[in-house]
């Protein structure tokens, strides 16, 4: 079973033992199933992109439907933490090259300072963090990217945990 999740999710670690990255997959799996049961984003009036940092998913609600997600994501890394608390977009970059990190931030969406929604081409279970920025698989990036507009909300909460 742990060996058919890592299947699924295109893992390089297909060994059937579980670590910290099967674990994140196997939430994503049950997520997507238990969208009901998908708590800690305050209902909002509008459109809210909500960052669960505790099982590293993305979902978006709008008038407190989910209408995007959820989709795995990845967030800061040990001293690199994705700020916490209620954000806004202000910038959008639909192709973006960071040049203090010299790599692609496709489908951008900034919301803290240098911190922003994106597109990634590393496995996303797998990596051990970014620098600060919500990570998420470059087709769910994509697809967030037509969903959103400048000015929506924001709600990152809990901890990350592992690497």
């Amino acid at each position: 079973m742990i060996q058919a999740l890592q299947r699924e999710q295109e893992m390089t670690l297909t060994n059937g033992y579980a670590d910290i990255a099967t674990y994140r997959a196997a939430l994503f799996t049950w997520a997507r199933t238990h969208t009901d049961e998908l708590t800690g984003c305050p209902d909002g009036t509008g459109v809210v992109v909500c960052i669960d940092m505790n099982r590293q998913l993305l979902w978006v609600e709008d008038a407190g439907t989910i209408s995007f997600g959820p989709v795995p994501a990845r967030t800061g890394m040990p001293g690199y933490a994705t700020h916490s608390g209620w954000h806004e977009i202000f910038d959008r970059k639909k192709e973006f090259w960071s040049t203090l990190y010299d790599a692609p931030m496709p489908f951008s969406q900034f919301f803290d300072g240098g911190q922003a929604l994106h597109g990634s081409h590393r496995p996303i279970f797998e990596d051990p963090g970014s620098h600060g920025c919500v990570n998420l698989r470059y087709d769910d990036a994509r697809s967030l990217w037509t969903g959103l507009r400048m000015g929506d909300a924001v709600y990152v909460w809990g901890e990350r945990r592992g690497n």
